[in-house]
């Protein structure tokens, strides 16, 4: 497993990490005794970064990681979490500063853990900036002061929240962004924003390599807001790979784990035999006559993106 430094922040981080929304999703089958096997079998493949929220499942992938991560020597891995988003079905989103400490408090004791290594403002598309810039990082400011969390960062989906955020505050007070859909076989759009962030000294993470389901041979869920042409040129793609008898989600996981300027990509799953699959993916060399050819295929819908949000805050 090879490791890079995220960012300001000093952790050196494995390519690969653990993404646990899965470990809350109940309406796939998550169960404990899974989760934890597949947490294990994520550290016993070098994997040393674990982030979670406590949006996914109402908290129970907090849970459920808390129990998978008893026993487990603190120094053996980095934990990131989040404030701000609590439901995106029920549009559950507060960025308040009371919020904010109540919910790093209620973290901590789901997880099991006296601190966490970042802690995270969750889908920012959904929230007030003025109020995220003037009340909600001060408060996480103070929690790191008390050493609850050691760095913080934002996350979401529109890539324009970024630099909405980061040029309002001090630099070093934004640590590292949280991106996903926006650096995959289909989308690289995250590209064209590393050297804005580097020259910020943001440190990157990527998430959802494989689009939310759309570089699977399952396809997307029901819910994916992308349209039918996106949908349609991914599936295209999809069934390349299939006909050479590749699984497309090792070229897309191969794909966004060979940019040294992404310091990590989060791949997630409840189940322990694919945890062990992704991470012999980063291991292996890409298949770079196979990476041309699916380009190639997914030209038509290159960087064709769907965002979400509040109006202001949309691509």
């Amino acid at each position: 497993m090879k490791y890079n430094k995220l960012g300001p922040t000093g952790l050196q981080v494995s390519c690969l990490s653990f993404g646990a929304r899965s470990l809350g999703e109940v309406s796939r089958g998550a169960k404990l005794d899974q989760c934890i096997e597949t947490v294990h079998a994520a550290f016993e493949g070098g994997i040393n970064f674990i982030d979670v929220s406590p949006a996914y499942g109402g908290t129970l992938a907090e849970l459920n990681l808390g129990r998978a991560l008893r026993g487990v020597p603190r120094e053996r891995y980095y934990l990131a979490t989040k404030i701000g988003s609590y439901s995106e079905a029920r549009h559950d989103y507060d960025y308040s500063r009371a919020s904010t400490e109540r919910s790093v408090e209620h973290s901590l004791k789901r997880l099991g853990v006296d601190y966490v290594d970042l802690i995270q403002c969750h889908d920012i598309e959904f929230g007030n900036h003025d109020q995220i810039v003037d009340e909600t990082i001060p408060a996480l400011q103070l929690l790191k002061r008390q050493g609850l969390v050691r760095h913080i960062g934002i996350t979401g989906l529109p890539l324009k929240i970024f630099p909405s955020i980061l040029d309002r505050v001090a630099p070093g007070t934004i640590e590292t962004i949280l991106s996903f859909c926006h650096y995959t076989l289909n989308d690289n759009t995250l590209a064209g924003l590393i050297p804005y962030l580097k020259s910020k000294g943001v440190g990157i993470i990527n998430a959802a390599p494989v689009g939310m389901g759309l570089l699977t041979p399952e396809g997307p869920p029901v819910w994916h807001p992308a349209g039918e042409a996106i949908k349609q040129g991914c599936q295209n793609a999809v069934a390349h790979c299939a006909a050479k008898g590749v699984n497309i989600v090792k070229l897309a996981v191969q794909y966004c784990c060979t940019n040294s300027d992404i310091a990590t990509t989060l791949v997630g799953t409840g189940r322990p035999e694919e945890m062990r699959e992704d991470i012999a993916f980063v291991n292996e060399p890409i298949d770079e006559a196979l990476l041309a050819e699916v380009l190639e295929i997914l030209r038509p819908i290159h960087n064709h993106i769907f965002t979400r949000g509040l109006a202001e805050h949309r691509d």
